[in-house]
C-alpha cells in the first residue's frame, strides 16, 4: 500500500491527532511498517496505551480501504503532505495539515490567493467594502479563500460568485457539515466552480477550538490576508496572526474612528498592516502576472510625475456636499429612520428630507419601509 494511504489512514484513526502522527513520522524510514505493528510497537513509537490498543486492533489494509472509498463516493479528494501536488505555501507554514480533503477544482491550491476575513456580524459599510474589494481582487484574478463564515466570509464568497471568480472555503468542520448550515446552498455554488476545502475528516462536527485551527489554513494557502473589518475581538485577527506566523502579508481596511467593528483592523493598520482602499493598494505589492490585473481602476505603471496624482478608490467618485457626506457617516453603521436623523442632526425637517433625496438620486443610499435610511 502507498504510503499516501498509509498516513490517510493515521488520520482517520479516532484518537490520533497532528501530535501523534508527526511523531510517527518523524520515527520511521517507512510508513509501510506501521502495517505490522503490534500494541507495543505503537507505544514504543510514543504513543499512548489507549491510541496504541486501538491501532493495534483496528489499522491494517482492509480498514484504510474502506475510509477510502467512504471517502471518493462522496465525490472528495484527498491530499496529503507527501502528495506532488500537496500546495507549497501551505508545505511552508509551521503547522501544515498532514491530510486536507477537497471537493472541487483542487488546481486553485496552486493559483496566487488572498484570504479576505472579517466579522461575522459587519456593517453596511463593511459589507459594501468587501463585496467591491473581493470584485476588484478576483477580476483581477486572484482567488479569493475565506471561511464560509457568517458576514464578511459570505459576503465575499458571493461577490466572487456573482463575477465569475474563483473562491475557496475552508471548512472548520468536515467537508460533509456545512456550518453554518445556512450557508449550505452557498457551499454548492463554491463546489461547482471553486473549491471546498477541509483538514478534517468526514463527519467532523463544529465544535469549540475546530475554526481557530481552520483560521491557519486559510492564512496558509494565500499570499496575504485582507481583513476587512473586525473589532478588537474578532476572530479574523487569529488569521492575521496565523498569516504573520507564516510569514505572509497582512492587509486591513480602514473605517470609521466611531465604529466598534472598525477597531481590530485601525488597530492592526496601528501595527504594521497595510492600510487597504481598493485593490491596487493590494496588488502593488505583488508582481503577480495576473491576467486581468490591467483591467483594473488604477495604473500600475504611473511615472513619478503622475505618483502623486488623484486614482479612483474603491467606489465611484461622486460628489457629496458636507452634509450629504455627514448623512454617509451615520448610515455606513446601521439604517436609521427618519426620526433618528432629525434627533441626531438636528436639521429641520425640509432640510433634512432635501439631503436624503439628493442622496437617493446619487444611489448612495435606500429608502426602506417604515421611512427607514440605509446606505446602499
Amino acid at each position: 500500500m502507498e504510503e499516501r494511504w498509509i498516513l490517510f489512514g493515521l488520520h482517520e484513526m479516532e484518537g490520533i491527532g497532528k501530535k501523534s502522527i508527526s511523531k510517527l513520522m518523524a520515527a520511521q524510514s517507512s510508513l509501510q511498517e506501521l502495517l505490522y505493528y503490534k500494541e507495543a510497537d505503537w507505544m514504543a513509537a510514543g504513543l499512548r496505551k489507549d491510541q496504541a490498543a486501538r491501532l493495534a486492533r483496528g489499522f491494517d489494509t482492509s480498514w484504510i480501504e474502506s475510509r477510502r472509498e467512504q471517502v471518493y463516493n462522496r465525490g472528495i479528494e484527498v491530499i496529503t503532505y507527501l502528495d506532488s501536488n500537496y500546495p507549497i505555501l501551505m508545505k511552508e507554514t509551521v503547522q501544515p495539515p498532514w491530510i486536507m480533503y477537497a471537493r472541487g477544482d483542487s488546481r486553485l491550491l496552486h493559483q496566487p490567493s488572498i484570504a479576505m476575513v472579517g466579522t461575522r456580524m459587519p456593517t453596511v459599510y463593511g459589507r459594501k467594502v468587501g463585496e467591491k474589494l473581493a470584485e476588484q481582487l478576483s477580476n483581477a484574478g486572484l482567488t479569493i479563500v475565506s471561511g464560509l463564515a457568517r458576514g464578511i466570509d459570505r459576503v465575499c464568497h458571493e461577490a466572487v460568485i456573482r463575477t465569475g471568480g474563483k473562491t475557496i472555503a475552508v471548512f472548520g468542520t468536515g467537508i460533509d457539515h456545512v456550518y453554518p448550515s445556512e450557508n449550505t446552498s452557498l457551499a454548492e455554488q463554491i463546489a461547482e466552480t471553486g473549491l471546498l476545502l477541509s483538514e478534517y475528516p468526514l463527519g467532523t462536527r463544529a465544535r469549540q477550538g475546530l475554526f481557530p485551527e481552520r483560521n491557519r489554513i486559510i492564512a496558509g494557502l494565500t499570499l496575504g490576508t485582507l481583513v476587512v473589518e473586525a473589532d478588537i475581538r474578532s476572530g479574523s485577527l487569529i488569521t492575521a496572526d496565523a498569516a504573520l506566523e507564516a510569514g505572509r502579508d497582512v492587509f486591513a481596511v480602514p473605517g470609521p474612528i466611531t465604529s466598534p467593528k472598525s477597531r481590530g483592523a485601525h488597530n492592526l493598520i496601528r501595527q504594521g498592516a497595510k492600510l487597504v482602499t481598493c485593490a491596487a493598494d493590494l496588488l502593488e505589492e505583488y508582481r503577480l502576472d495576473l491576467p486581468n490585473a490591467e483591467q483594473l481602476p488604477y495604473n500600475r505603471g504611473r511615472s513619478a510625475e503622475t505618483a502623486g496624482s488623484a486614482e479612483p478608490g474603491l467606489f465611484p467618485d461622486i460628489k457629496l456636499s458636507s452634509d450629504e457626506q455627514h448623512i454617509i457617516v451615520l448610515l455606513e453603521q446601521e439604517e436609521q429612520s427618519l426620526d433618528q436623523l432629525i434627533d441626531r442632526l438636528g436639521w429641520d425637517f425640509g432640510h433634512l428630507h432635501s439631503v436624503l433625496l439628493s442622496l437617493i438620486i446619487k444611489k448612495q443610499i435606500s429608502q426602506l419601509p417604515g421611512t427607514k435610511y440605509a446606505r446602499v
